[in-house]
């Protein structure tokens, strides 16, 4: 068995954080048995370098290694590229073809993104876990296959599974055995040394001198957060070496190229709750807000209404503000109730607003609305359907009102 710095040289890895070191150890036990693995973290860890390491340390190192980025194939096509298809199967078939899983048997498999393939394509794999056949598009003939199984995701499974992206049953099947890379930010001490290889790697590409950072830049660059980990690194260091022409880059000079210089921002951790009752109570704060506003507005229109005395004009103008509220009326009433249900009694505080809106508003919009109502029914000598025109709410919503105020 190969120590862990022979490894290292050899597939090009380098760093001696614990969990990367802990991630190459677990690898390299797994690798002389056929069990499925699931590699995680997060994009730009270089997932893509444990199955490789996997099957050139396994039984299977002869026979083919294939790589597939299942987040990059087409949901139409993807059945086919990975099991195969019968000729006429479907429009543009015009011949037999081989999938993946034919063309490697015997060998190993890489699935990349895995969390990305369709919930159909993943009841065609979960076979091929289970007992090794697969059915090629358009075909009945059942197709038996010898081929390990390595997969790659940095979806956070768990909540794919709870919303029913992936299915339950295959994720177990796929991590047998679980590897976790770390993120770049987590390896602080291999940050430079990654960075000076890099650097050293594109000097000689492109024939020119290496660059290097002064001691104020290694700082920064040690504290920045690094999104896009490792693949991110590698991009800034070819960034510096072509477009700097000072060999010696400061840290004002590195900061150019750090998006956001995010260095000492907090890292966010798991999804937050789409049914959170913060969010709602944020949603039902908002909807009240706007009442109070279009309130505010509809008792500016009736008072210039009273004024101008053209109530036509006024209303013709912002009929469409005075159904707003009518409509809305027995929403903001419930939404009002729901929160005072909800909530603590040591949160009712929060909304002194609402009896606010009561108590300032509704007596004083209450006899405008009356007046308002009473001048028009006069005006159209009490023709409700012309009043309500004139009123821009609907015959239905003002015969309730002339029996609520006894009119």
């Amino acid at each position: 068995m190969e120590n862990l710095q022979t490894l290292k040289q050899r597939f090009g890895i380098i760093g001696n954080d614990i969990h990367l070191n802990r991630a190459l150890e677990k690898a390299v036990r797994v690798a002389p048995t056929d069990i499925s693995v699931l590699v995680t973290g997060e994009s730009g860890v270089g997932k893509e370098n444990i199955p490789k390491i996997i099957h050139s340390l396994s039984h299977r190192k002869h026979a083919k290694y294939i790589a597939v980025n299942c987040g990059a194939i087409p949901e139409g096509t993807i059945d086919s590229e990975l099991f195969g298809h019968e000729k006429g199967s479907f429009t543009g078939a015009t011949q037999d073809r081989k999938g993946y899983f034919e063309v490697a048997d015997g060998g190993t498999i890489f699935l990349d993104e895995v969390g990305e393939l369709p919930l159909t394509t993943q009841v065609r794999l979960l076979r091929v876990l289970e007992n090794g056949e697969f059915i090629k598009v358009g075909s009945s003939k059942v197709i038996k296959t010898n081929v390990r199984i390595v997969a790659a995701t940095n979806v956070n499974m768990q909540s794919a599974i709870q919303k029913e992206r992936f299915r339950e049953d295959l994720y177990y099947r796929l991590s047998t055995v679980e590897i976790q890379l770390p993120p770049l930010r987590e390896r602080n001490e291999d940050i430079h040394l990654l960075f000076r290889k890099f650097a050293a790697d594109f000097a000689q590409k492109y024939r020119m001198p290496s660059i290097r950072l002064d001691e104020n830049a290694v700082k920064t660059l040690l504290n920045y957060r690094f999104p896009g980990n490792i693949r991110q690194l590698k991009n800034l260091a070819e960034q510096i070496s072509v477009i700097e022409e000072e060999r010696t880059v400061s840290v004002i000079k590195l900061q150019q190229y750090l998006p956001n210089n995010n260095g000492n921002l907090p890292a966010i951790i798991g999804d937050k709750k789409e049914n959170d009752f913060s969010t709602e109570r944020d949603i039902m704060y908002k909807i009240l807000f706007d009442m109070r506003n279009d309130i505010n507005d509809l008792k500016k229109l009736t008072l210039d209404l009273m004024k101008s005395g053209n109530a036509e004009g006024v209303q013709a103008e912002n009929h469409h503000l005075i159904e707003k509220i009518y409509g809305q009326k027995e929403e903001i009433e419930n939404n009002i109730e729901v929160l005072n249900i909800t909530e603590n009694t040591s949160e009712e505080k929060n909304y002194d607003f609402i009896e606010t809106i009561e108590e300032d508003e509704s007596l004083s919009l209450q006899d405008k609305e009356i007046e308002m109502i009473r001048k028009s029914l006069e005006k159209n000598s009490n023709k409700r359907k012309l009043a309500a025109k004139e009123l821009g709410i609907s015959e239905r919503t003002l015969y309730r009102k002339i029996k609520q105020y006894d009119l």
